[in-house]
């Protein structure tokens, strides 16, 4: 439930959420009547909250419709280079509110629902999460996808219409279960099924190399349908698509070898092929080498070249040939990045197109497909790297696999050639790893079929090119690049924090919202009275509202004056949610040691996914839970300390608590977070930050100064060096007593009475195999934790700080980033140009496309 507003609240015109206007609200309130109407065989009294919803989702879906038509034409006449990403997830969350405002409707359209009687914030709160993806890799892509269209790059993001998203979490007796994510049960109103663009995508078969060429043979045939759902800039009327392919069966699917009395059995064997789209894998920086992993990968890739291709070569109106044939030009009209490994069979499959179908000889297909490619590293844990095995391969892909090979054979030639008799180098470099199971790697597969590579953080790019692929690095220095990952102003403060985006628009003006690096003026209001008590007021609002949503949640009574300290991200030993759950347990101790000493409140939350076949991150959250029962059940400690779960966190969770939190705790250890993007989320919402020395962490340091974050713990050569020396749990036990306290009381069952031995796993991990030092870093941490307090107890100061981090986080905008992308990669420039909106006339006017239809595709 909303809190409810004045009338002169809900009035009040604030240009960057759209201006009311009369007319627009009118116009708003007859398409709303219009599509509920439609929707209802009777009368309105009879409406349900989700025909509402659906009403006015149809009537903003109105207003992008033409806007989208549109972009499409103006790319089709004006033939600028394309930009493709491609990804296996996109985290997108909801659309509603976020089509809104970057139609600048979001105010007429609280006017005009107001007007009907009907409260906006519950309708937004029925839509479902696109939850088609895990988690940073995926919400990275959204917000990519909101930058290009608002730099108005023609832009296209591909990837799979799972079914299935991110299960569902629930939290079962302090156990994660989960459920199936089934988004798409009331339907989609943002998506358009395009069956007129449906491809063939092969798998199986065999090959055979004639006098004519190579070709693949015998292989089954799963059909690719494109859904399209639009993806809007920010108030510049650009529409750009987002592409997601559904697997259909063929109709001969297994009928081809009928068997009398097998006809049933085939029909429902159409399900195999159609599973290819069925569910998005659940693990984060974690590789599972399945076979139906493999064929989405390969699914999503060949239906998308098969699209790029086909678009390449519709030649635009008014050209000479009706079609290109020569493909010379292919990197000049074509740039696809892929997002991590996951879309890297790309690769050998374009190689396939332009070899065996387009007759290019090796070289120049080889030339042409570097120079089209380049390659996102997201991950530097070794278990996350993608290492197919040949014998699957072979089986699923024969003919990429021959191309493969041949691609490993020049680049080793290459290397010999460069590195004569270093065969360590060869093994080292080479793209097929030998010994037991031999395995493609697919990230060495992804840099040497590209012209450039990049990590998503300067500490990360360095890691990369120093350690992880130093020999590529060493061979071809200026290929490797870094590219500081980014969020979208847009949705993650506009949208889930109007108060603040109103606070920061009194005092600088509204150009922020398109260029963030001007949250930099707002350094002159770091010593402004009035500016410091509005900002705290914000940041209390928000609290209030949230700890009213958790107490009706969870039925925790929240102080809403208590520090609100949140962990919240994929759970993983990396992340080290472990050291927190430490923190919480010695807060705990301290407050039943000295129940009359001042200690400043707290509220910690915690939330994220684990993996369902990751056993520790389950663990994890089952401590963690445990810990919470005793902590918020002890009348000693009362309001003090609460220790709250956040169940299912996703990204529509996330806009709530962002918003809501005063300390944001980014705490992996140094050296294995690649970027992290929600510590930008939450330093652009005015949390402060405690974290080590790690991902984009450095950089927000960096920006803000040092002095204005708490950073903690070991830098990277600090962790090196420890493992030189070797990492050894029991001597930080010996000697902290503090840390011996809680460890034995997560060892004797304090917290799991009923089971005391339930926590022996995770015991055993932090002393004997504890990759990520959680014990070498706990003191410093606490010691952290004790200066974030004290801080706490000045609201002054604590505020001011806040806005030094506001306006430092300027450079942590995905506009910065895709500028970067495009000009140091994609070699594109954004440009500022609004397209006229369907209601005003085109330049040029009349409509010079094909019969005066909308654009191709």
């Amino acid at each position: 439930m909303s809190l409810p507003l004045s009338d002169q609240e809900r009035r009040k015109q604030i240009s960057i959420r759209g201006i009311v206007g009369a007319e627009n609200v009118a116009e708003l309130k007859r398409g709303f009547n219009r599509h509920l109407h439609f929707t209802l065989v009777k009368d309105r009294n009879v409406a349900t909250p989700r025909d509402y919803f659906f009403a006015l989702a149809h009537t903003v879906r109105d207003h992008l419709v033409g806007r989208w038509i549109r972009t499409q034409q103006h790319y089709y006449e004006r033939d600028p280079k394309r930009i493709y990403y491609l990804s296996l997830e996109f985290y997108m969350g909801r659309t509603l509110q976020n089509t809104m405002i970057n139609l600048g409707l979001q105010n007429a359209c609280d006017e005009a629902v107001y007007q009907l009687g009907l409260d906006i914030e519950e309708l937004e709160e029925i839509e479902e999460d696109a939850g088609l993806g895990n988690g940073g890799l995926g919400r990275l892509a959204a917000c990519f996808l909101d930058s290009m269209a608002t730099l108005g790059l023609a832009a296209y993001g591909y990837g799979i219409r799972y079914e299935y998203g991110i299960f569902n979490q629930k939290i079962r007796n302090g156990w994660q279960v989960e459920e199936a994510d089934d988004w798409l049960r009331h339907g989609n109103p943002w998506e358009k099924a395009r069956p007129e663009y449906m491809i063939p995508v092969h798998f199986y078969g065999r090959v055979e190399h004639t006098a004519g060429g190579t070709k693949w043979v015998d292989t089954q045939v799963v059909l690719a349908l494109p859904y399209d759902t639009p993806v809007p800039g920010y108030m510049n009327n650009t529409v750009n698509t987002m592409r997601l392919w559904s697997a259909r069966a063929p109709n001969d699917f297994n009928l081809r070898d009928f068997n009398v009395g097998d006809y049933i059995q085939a029909v429902l064997d159409r399900n195999l092929a159609e599973n290819i789209s069925r569910v998005l894998y659940p693990n984060d920086n974690f590789f599972e080498g399945k076979e139906l992993r493999l064929k989405q990968e390969y699914f999503v890739v060949a239906a998308t070249l098969h699209d790029i291709i086909r678009r390449f070569k519709a030649s635009k109106f008014g050209s000479t040939e009706s079609v290109r044939t020569v493909f010379d030009s292919f990197p000049d009209q074509v740039a696809i990045q892929l997002n991590d490994t996951h879309p890297a069979m790309a690769i050998p499959e374009l190689m396939r197109v332009f070899v065996d179908i387009e007759k290019l000889p090796w070289n120049k297909a080889w030339d042409i497909t570097k120079r089209t490619f380049a390659y996102t590293n997201h991950t530097v844990l070794p278990e996350a790297l993608e290492r197919w095995p040949v014998d699957l391969v072979e089986k699923l892909l024969p003919r990429h696999l021959e191309i493969i090979y041949e691609i490993n054979q020049r680049h080793l030639d290459h290397i010999a050639s460069l590195f004569p008799n270093d065969v360590d180098r060869l093994r080292r470099m080479s793209l097929i790893e030998e010994g037991g199971t031999k395995r493609i790697n697919m990230a060495h597969l992804c840099i040497v079929g590209s012209h450039a590579v990049n990590g998503v953080a300067k500490i990360h790019s360095e890691i990369v090119k120093s350690e992880v692929f130093r020999d590529f690095a060493e061979l071809e220095p200026d290929k490797f690049q870094n590219k500081t990952n980014g969020i979208t102003p847009r949705r993650w403060l506009l949208l889930c924090n109007p108060g603040l985006a109103e606070v920061i628009a009194e005092k600088i003006g509204e150009d922020y919202v398109r260029d963030l690096s001007q949250l930099a003026k707002l350094h002159e209001f770091v010593d402004d009275d009035l500016f410091i008590r509005e900002v705290a007021k914000v940041k209390q609002e928000n609290k209030v509202k949230f700890a009213l949503y958790l107490e009706k949640e969870y039925e925790v009574k929240i102080n809403p004056s208590s520090m609100f300290d949140v962990h919240v991200k994929r759970i993983h030993e990396y992340k080290r949610q472990l050291m927190n759950c430490l923190h919480i347990i010695t807060m705990y101790n301290r407050i039943k040691r000295d129940p009359v000493k001042l200690f400043v409140p707290r509220t910690v939350i915690i939330g994220g996914k684990a993996a369902p076949g990751y056993h520790m991150a389950k663990m994890i959250i089952k401590l963690i839970n445990a810990v919470a029962q005793v902590v918020n059940n002890d009348p000693v400690v009362g309001s003090k300390l609460k220790v709250i779960f956040l169940e299912n966190y996703r990204v529509s969770l996330a806009e709530k608590v962002i918003p809501a939190t005063d300390l944001s705790e980014q705490i992996s250890t140094a050296g294995t977070e690649a970027s992290g993007t929600g510590n930008m989320k939450f330093m652009l919402n005015g949390a402060l930050t405690i974290g080590t020395m790690d991902g984009a962490n450095v950089e927000m340091a960096e920006e803000a100064g040092e002095e204005n974050l708490f950073i903690f713990g070991m830098r990277v050569e600090d962790v090196a060096e420890l493992d030189k020396d070797g990492y050894n749990a029991q001597q930080y036990y010996d000697r902290l007593p503090e840390l011996k306290q809680a460890v034995d009381q997560i060892q004797s069952g304090f917290f799991s009475s009923d089971e005391p031995d339930l926590f022996r796993d995770v015991v055993d991990m932090l002393f004997h195999h504890d990759r990520f030092k959680v014990f070498a870093d706990y003191e410093a941490y606490v010691k952290c934790q004790e200066k974030v307090s004290e801080l706490y107890l000045n609201s002054k100061a604590w505020t001011k700080m806040v806005i030094r981090n506001i306006a430092a986080a300027g450079k942590f905008s995905s506009d910065r980033t895709i500028k970067e992308y495009a000009r140091d990669i994609w070699h594109v420039e954004p440009t500022d140009l609004k397209i006229p909106p369907p209601n005003e006339p085109r330049e040029g006017a009349e409509d010079r496309t094909p019969n005066g239809t909308a654009a191709r595709a």
